[in-house]
């Protein structure tokens, strides 16, 4: 079962580009993030030619994510508790074939010290909260998405860059941490502890050109996943087409 993580970075403006893909890959469950419609431009039988159900939870311009799968979900959530009221459309869940899938967005943050800072340290703190809860399920569980988090200094290639950036904060990556101390694992670093591994190259200042980029997108399994683990890895081909998303699909294959 291959399972991916892609932020779009505006489905309507990458829609051609997300079906090559999707035809090319196969995924059998896709976490979109960064959708930036709403619900109302979006439709669930929108790639049902391809052989996907679509569950989604947008936002016009900023924000959205989504569900694509090939097999039935259910208990479908498009918040988790505590984050029930906020206005933003970071988080959808649901149950496919008896996996948690939570598929997520979550703040970038910057810049440091003001508003969009605390937002972001408060929405991490409740995932935290959650996250906590969900130890006793009891089925596999698969947290997936764009954390705009840099984890370690392995993550990006100039550290010195990031230092005041709300992606590389101390306290952010600490909360991060706390959260895989729970009992859940970083799945590529399960795999490899490669440097150089990045899945977001920003638009400005040739980062791309000069490899300038960082690992943000990430899979947190807890121990019933891993057990299910057989591969990661990441469509990086996908940076070369014309007019991409600023991010690359990253995915994991695990026993069904």
């Amino acid at each position: 079962m291959k399972i991916a993580s892609f932020n779009i970075n505006g489905i309507k403006a990458r829609l051609l580009l997300l079906r090559e893909w999707l035809e090319r890959e196969k995924p059998d469950v896709i976490g979109l993030q960064e959708l930036k419609a709403d619900n109302d431009k979006l439709e669930k039988n929108m790639f049902a030619d391809l052989g996907y159900r679509f569950i989604y939870n947008g936002q016009k311009s900023y924000n959205g994510c989504g569900i694509l799968s090939k097999y039935d979900t259910k208990n479908t959530s498009f918040f988790f508790p505590g984050n029930e009221h906020d206005p933003q459309k970071r988080w959808i869940s649901a149950e496919i074939n008896g996996i948690l899938f939570c598929n997520l967005y979550l703040p970038n943050g910057n810049p440091l010290g003001t508003e969009k800072f605390q937002y972001k340290i408060n929405w991490m703190k409740l995932l935290y909260n959650y996250i906590r809860e969900l130890k006793s399920l009891g089925k596999p569980i698969i947290i997936m998405g764009d954390f705009n988090v840099i984890p370690q200094e392995i993550d990006c290639k100039s550290p010195q860059k990031w230092k005041n950036d709300a992606l590389f904060d101390k306290q952010v990556r600490s909360i991060f941490f706390k959260i895989l101390n729970l009992g859940f694992y970083d799945a590529l670093r399960l795999k490899t502890s490669q440097s150089n591994i990045y899945t977001q190259w920003d638009y400005q200042a040739g980062a791309w050109q000069q490899n300038e980029g960082v690992r943000i997108d990430h899979f947190l399994i807890n121990p019933l996943a891993v057990d299910k683990l057989i591969s990661f890895g990441l469509d990086k081909y996908m940076r070369f087409k014309d007019r991409p998303s600023d991010h690359i699909p990253v995915w994991i294959i695990i026993d069904k």
